[in-house]
C-alpha cells in the first residue's frame, strides 16, 4: 500500500481488544506510525490505568501519549487538532498514519468532522446558568444540540454547563471555521464473543494490579492530583481512588471494576456501531482468528 497524503488506517474496538498489538504489527507491515486516540492515554503518569502499553511499541514512533499533565483539561477539540497536526506531520515523512484507540467521540471526531471551536469559560453565563435544576439544563443543551456525542455531559452538572457554554460558542463561531485536512481513511474494529472479551478484561484488570496500579494511583494522588479528580477520569481511578480512601475493601473493588469495564466496552461497541449507521464504513476483524492477516488483505487490496 502506498501512503499519499491524505491515507491513514484506523484501528479501533473494545478496551482490551488487542487494538495496540495489531496497530505496532500493521505500522511495522506498512512503514507507518501510531497516533493515540484514548482520551486518558493523553496524560502522563497515567500509565497502567490506562493501557499504554508502551512497551509493545518497540521502534514505532507513536504520538498523542503523555502529553498533558494529570488533572488538566484535555477534550474532543483538542483532540481533533492535534491529531490533524499529527496527521499532517506523519505525512510529512511520507509514512502512514495508523489511528488506534477507543475512544469513539475523539475517532468520530476526525473522521466525521466535527465543526468544533476552542471555547473559554464564561463567567456571566455560568453564574446565568447556575439558579437551573440539572433537568433544566438538559433541556437547554439538548434543545441546542439534540444529537449528543458524549452521553456523559448530560449526567453530570459540570459537564452539563461546560457543554452548554461550548455549544452557545459554536453557534458563534460556525461561520468562520477553517476547512478541516482531507483525509481517506480505511477503519477497522476488532470484534470479540461478548463472553471471550468479558474474561480479556478479567486476565488484564488482575494483570495491571500484579503490576502496581494501585501505587500509580497513590503516586498520582502524592504528586497533587486530587481524589475527585482521580474519581472524575472514570473505570480504574474511580474505583481505585474510592479503595484507596477507605471507602471500599480490595474484593469489593476489584468486582466492582471488572463490572464497569464490562460495561464501558459494551458502550464502546455501541457508540462504534453507530458510527456504521452514521456513514463510517467499518471492516470487522475476528479477534479469535487472523486479524492482521485480514487486515492486510484489505489494506492491499485498497
Amino acid at each position: 500500500m502506498n501512503a499519499p497524503n491524505s491515507r491513514v488506517i484506523v484501528i479501533l474496538g473494545a478496551t482490551a481488544g488487542g487494538k495496540t498489538e495489531l496497530a505496532v504489527r500493521a505500522a511495522r507491515k506498512f512503514a507507518g506510525e501510531i497516533i493515540s486516540a484514548d482520551s486518558r492515554q493523553v496524560y502522563r503518569g497515567m500509565d497502567l490505568g490506562t493501557g499504554k502499553d508502551l512497551q509493545e511499541y518497540g521502534e514505532i514512533p507513536y504520538h498523542l501519549i503523555d502529553i498533558a499533565e494529570p488533572g488538566s483539561e484535555y477534550n474532543v477539540f483538542r483532540f481533533q487538532r492535534d491529531c490533524f497536526a499529527a496527521l499532517e506531520d506523519i505525512w510529512t515523512r511520507d509514512a502512514l498514519p495508523i489511528i488506534c484507540g477507543g475512544t469513539g467521540m475523539y475517532l468520530d471526531a476526525v473522521l466525521r468532522g466535527y465543526r468544533l471551536v476552542e471555547v473559554a469559560e464564561d463567567p456571566q453565563l455560568r453564574k446565568e446558568l447556575e439558579p437551573l435544576g440539572d433537568e433544566q439544563l438538559r433541556e437547554r443543551l439538548l434543545a441546542m444540540k439534540p444529537d449528543q456525542h458524549n452521553r456523559t455531559d448530560l449526567d453530570d452538572r459540570q459537564r452539563l454547563i461546560r457543554a452548554i457554554e461550548i455549544a452557545l460558542g459554536e453557534q458563534a463561531s460556525v461561520d468562520n471555521l477553517p476547512p478541516l485536512p482531507e483525509i481517506q481513511p480505511l477503519v477497522f474494529g476488532l470484534e470479540w464473543p461478548r463472553e471471550i472479551l468479558r474474561q480479556r478484561i478479567a486476565t488484564r484488570l488482575l494483570q495491571r494490579l500484579d503490576e502496581g496500579m494501585l501505587q500509580e494511583v497513590e503516586q498520582l494522588h502524592a504528586s497533587g492530583v486530587a481524589w475527585h479528580t482521580l474519581e472524575f477520569y472514570g473505570l480504574e481511578y474511580r474505583w481505585m481512588a474510592q479503595h484507596l480512601q477507605g471507602k471500599l475493601n480490595r474484593n469489593d473493588m476489584v468486582q466492582k471494576l471488572r463490572s464497569a469495564i464490562g460495561q464501558f466496552a459494551k458502550r464502546q461497541e455501541t457508540f462504534f456501531r453507530r458510527m456504521e449507521k452514521q456513514g463510517v464504513e467499518i471492516h470487522w476483524l475476528d479477534g479469535q482468528g487472523d486479524p492482521f492477516a485480514e487486515l492486510c488483505e484489505v489494506v492491499v487490496d485498497s
